[in-house]
This record gives C-alpha cells, sequence and structure tokens, in this order.
C-alpha cells in the first residue's frame, strides 16, 4: 500500500504556522492543527483506512500541545520506517516582528501569557531549537506578506509526491539586514563596482537597465555569473537525485538594491532558459 504525504508544520508562535495550514489546505491536503504527537501512528493508519482518498496530509504541531517533544521524533522515525513521505517543515521571524504581531492580535504568548511578550518569544525559540535542527525547511516569514508565503510555498510543494521537477529559489538580500536563514547556498557579490556610489544611479535599482548596464560593465561580474551557472549545472542534478523539491539560493550585496538584484535577475534568466523551474524574489529592494 502506497504511502501518505505527510507535511509537518511547526516553528515560533506568531509565525504564521495556521495560515500555513491553510495554503496546504487549498494545494488539497487534508489539515489538522495541534494533534498530539502520541496519536501520529494512529493518525496515519486511519488515513491509509479511508480507501486512497487521503494521500497528502499537513499536521500543525507546536509548543501548545503539552510534553511537546515526548516521542515525536520517535513517532516521525517511525512513519518513515513504514514507508511514509515525512517533512518537517519550521516556520520563524525575528524577535521584533513576532512582538509587533502578537501586539497587533492582542494576543499573549501562549508560552508565557503573564509576562511580556518578548520573554515568551524568546523563551519558545530556545526550547525549539533542537526541532529547529531537525527540520527539512525552514522559512523565515519576518519580511514576507500572506501572498508572498502562499505563493512561495505553493511553488516549492505542489507536486511534491508527483515527482515534480526541482524548484530553485533565487532570492537577493542586503547583508546589513541580515543573512536569509531559508538560504541553502549562499553568494556574497559585495566585491563588484557598487552602483550606490554613482550618483545618477543611487536612487535607482538593479532591475533597472542602467544599473544593470553599470554592474555587468565589470568583467568581474561576467566571470561570476559565467562560474555560477556552471557551478549550478554541476549542483542542481546532484540535489535533485536526493530528491530535493526546491533550492534557496541567497544573493547578497550590502544593500540588496543594485549588484545582488542585477546578478539574481540575470541568474535567474539563464537557469530558465536552461530549464530549471524558477523563482525569484528581492528581499530588500525597497529598503533604505
Amino acid at each position: 500500500m502506497e504511502g501518505l504525504h505527510l507535511i509537518v508544520v511547526s516553528g515560533l508562535s506568531g509565525s504564521g504556522k495556521t495560515y500555513m495550514l491553510k495554503c496546504f489546505e487549498d494545494m488539497g491536503y487534508f489539515c489538522v492543527d495541534n494533534l498530539p504527537s502520541a496519536l501520529l501512528p494512529a493518525f496515519a493508519e486511519l488515513c491509509l483506512q479511508q480507501g486512497g482518498e487521503v494521500k497528502k496530509v499537513a499536521l500543525g504541531i507546536d509548543i501548545r500541545e503539552r510534553g511537546f517533544f515526548g516521542g515525536f521524533i520517535a513517532n516521525l522515525d517511525r512513519l518513515k520506517a513504514l514507508g511514509h513521505s515525512i517533512e518537517l517543515l519550521f516556520l520563524e521571524a525575528r524577535d521584533e516582528i513576532l512582538v509587533r504581531r502578537f501586539s497587533e492580535s492582542r494576543r499573549p504568548h501562549p508560552l508565557l501569557p503573564h509576562v511580556p511578550v518578548l520573554e515568551g518569544v524568546q523563551l519558545e525559540r530556545q526550547r525549539l531549537l533542537e526541532l529547529r535542527g531537525r527540520a527539512d525547511r525552514i522559512i523565515d516569514t519576518s519580511d514576507l506578506t500572506v501572498h508572498e508565503l502562499k505563493d512561495l510555498v505553493t511553488k516549492q510543494s505542489a507536486g511534491l509526491s508527483e515527482g515534480r521537477p526541482m524548484t530553485v529559489s533565487l532570492l537577493s538580500f542586503g547583508y546589513k539586514f541580515g543573512v536569509p536563514f531559508e538560504a541553502d547556498l549562499l553568494f556574497d557579490v559585495r566585491f563588484l563596482k557598487n552602483p550606490n556610489f554613482v550618483e545618477a544611479l543611487k536612487n535607482l535599482t538593479g532591475e533597472d537597465a542602467r544599473v544593470q548596464a553599470h554592474v555587468f560593465d565589470d568583467p568581474d561580474a561576467m566571470a561570476l555569473l559565467d562560474r555560477l551557472e556552471a557551478l549550478l549545472q554541476f549542483l542542481l542534478p546532484c540535489y535533485e537525485r536526493e530528491r530535493r523539491s526546491y533550492l534557496t539560493i541567497g544573493i547578497g550585496c550590502t544593500g540588496g538594491r543594485h549588484r545582488s538584484v542585477a546578478i539574481a535577475l540575470r541568474l535567474c534568466d539563464r537557469l530558465a532558459k536552461a530549464g530549471c523551474t524558477t523563482t525569484l524574489r528581492h528581499r530588500d529592494l525597497v529598503k533604505s
């Protein structure tokens, strides 16, 4: 009998887990929130008894469950041994973002409801370190709108059990705003000529043809692009052999507005022409 494709959604309170389950529900997954981990094996067996009607399942499991780690990993390993496809998805966000979200919703933190929210956020982050380390996918939702989050997860997750090609997600960013946690590969392009120091280009972005012309006027930029493409031509089939459904490539410059954007745009175009399924997001494009 064919096993289930099971996605476990966990992570920090306020990071978007409930919305994530709704996204999976829209994709045809059978979704259950806050299922006690001890019931995982029995739940999987019940799904299999539905005559093949329930094949894709998404479960929300978080810190609200008493005895959160009690047998959780062991039960996941047990389901994997039975032939089920298991993926652990961990959502997080920066402390200040989580505090703001709790403030806007006027809800206390579920872990420490009678103290300032920040203390609850920090305690929960510490308690979930082990789980985060075991995650198959980590998504930082700090800078994503709900629409961007849904688009990202839909493109990464749709058809995983049907063997669709791996999605390559290119992400430009600025190091001054922090390294993206979700990146599998990181490339630093701060050694290239910086359009920020050219008065006519400073207020433009890497999407502008004039900025791109300035960046690629540097021979090092074209050499970098050629070598990145060659490296990825080698790496992508290796990741696909490991049954990876997605690969996130971060390309960073100082502010995330000029060089990283231009390189990511050109690399995305080359990969798409080579037949790769690609997505592109500029995380810090509109930041000062």
